[in-house]
């Protein structure tokens, strides 16, 4: 221990096994190791110069490997690892290699890391960021490496926002990105993300009551997004909208030339307000159109599928679900359900060798069974039946109509689905107060 004299006989066990590893000679001697380099230093033994080939090793292999990897692959102790590296002003051990920590990551490109367990979600695991861990000594880091980062950032720009990152904040960075910070600092500034001051409200208020302003107009106006303005005259609980904008005439077609501009804009990232603007179109009429083709708002999607093709290229197919809801494939789709249906309620009436269809008196019967079409007691023919039970009838405690049906309900049908548009109206009312 520090202070305590040196025996000749640990003289000589030093003397004889100096060469030996410094955990080693201090676990035997029971002493630190800064007591033996002192004793070691006053008998005239001393370990091996750091020679410049191994101080160059160490300055290019930091970070990458281990301290342990590097004390093995050097000869070295992990405190002379350590020392060394001071002396070196090597620095911490993630600031040094390819990677950095993922906090540092995101303190570098979103200017905080407050959100960091939503980034976790949205950036990794939504969106695919490759995500390493590191172990230095006994602690584990997530980290990144920059080469792999660089990828996957230009694959995300549209996701991204680079006006909050400073230039040169990870090292070089590829030539795309200056364009692109450029883009999004012009971007923040025709649309503001910061929150609504109330002279803002009251202008809003105003221009509404006008009612000769459209969604292009207001944003223009007040630089924000069309969905922004949406969303304040929900919370405010304003009753007058944007005046629709006129999507029938010869200036509301959309020309070769638009969709040009269009498919140029997402494929260099620039933002739906900026690629409108050049167009002479509102950020929703944008949304709306590149939905209505890809199937997804999401431009670095719509990037991804469109490559370097014209405006309509890699367009995905629409489930049964969309397409009806989308005007160009509803009419189609539509009948196309219809054929199934039938073919359907065919093959149904084969497997089943039963065609019920003549029996009118199934429609009164507790037995029958809407869905698959055919009878729960297994008779095939309705009027030599023998388990027929008629509908009883039900009143319904809202309004008093009597009502048939199998299953058993206090209240009717039409009185359930007028309960439920009433529990729509008071929830949008409720939140639209706590808006306000």
């Amino acid at each position: 221990m520090m202070g305590k004299r040196w025996t000749p006989e640990e003289e000589a066990y030093l003397r004889e096994n100096w060469k030996l590893p410094m955990e080693e000679l201090s676990k035997t001697l029971c002493r630190s190791e800064i007591s033996i380099h002192q004793k070691a230093g006053k008998l005239g033994m001393y370990r091996k110069k750091w020679t410049q080939e191994q101080l160059d090793y160490l300055q290019e292999n930091y970070g990458k490997y281990s301290i342990p990897a590097l004390a093995k692959n050097l000869g070295k102790t992990v405190n002379a690892i350590k020392v060394m590296r001071q002396r070196l002003g090597l620095g911490a051990f993630l600031m040094n290699g390819e990677y950095i920590s993922l906090n540092q990551l995101l303190l570098a490109v979103s200017g905080g890391s407050s959100t960091y367990s939503y980034k976790m979600i949205s950036w990794v695991q939504n969106r695919g960021l490759p995500v390493h861990t590191k172990k230095v000594e006994n602690c584990t880091f997530r980290v990144v490496y920059l080469e792999e980062f660089w990828e996957w950032a230009e694959k995300n720009r549209s996701f991204l926002d680079f006006s909050k990152m400073e230039p040169l904040a990870l090292g070089e960075e590829p030539p795309w990105v200056a364009e692109q910070r450029k883009k999004d600092i012009n971007a923040f500034r025709l649309q503001r993300k910061d929150p609504w001051t109330p002279a803002e409200d009251s202008r809003l208020i105003m221009l509404l009551k006008m009612h000769k302003y459209g969604y292009a107009e207001l944003s223009e106006m007040l630089h924000r997004s069309a969905g922004a303005i949406q969303r304040r005259c929900t919370d405010l609980g304003i009753k007058e909208r944007p005046v629709k904008a006129d999507n029938h005439s010869a200036e509301a077609k959309w020309t070769d030339e638009d969709f040009k501009i269009l498919a140029d804009g997402i494929r260099s990232g620039a933002s739906y307000t900026e690629i409108g603007r050049k167009i002479g179109k509102s950020e929703k009429a944008i949304r709306g159109k590149v939905y209505f083709v890809y199937l997804t708002e999401n431009a670095d999607k719509v990037r991804a599928m469109i490559g370097d093709q014209p405006w309509g290229s890699g367009a995905p197919v629409p489930t049964v679900k969309q397409a009806v809801h989308l005007s160009r494939t509803r009419t189609e789709t539509k009948a196309v359900l219809e054929q199934l249906a039938g073919v359907l309620y065919h093959r149904t009436l084969e497997l089943k060798k039963v065609d019920y269809d003549h029996y009118f008196q199934r429609a009164m019967c507790m037995n029958w069974d809407d869905l698959h079409s055919c009878c729960a007691a297994g008779c095939e023919d309705c009027d030599a039946c023998i388990e027929f039970i008629r509908i009883q009838p039900q009143y319904c405690v809202r309004c008093g109509v009597t009502s048939f049906e199998r299953t058993e309900n206090r209240v009717c049908a039409p009185c359930r689905a007028a309960r439920k548009r009433q529990g729509f109206r008071k929830y949008s009312y409720l939140n639209s107060r706590k808006g306000a």
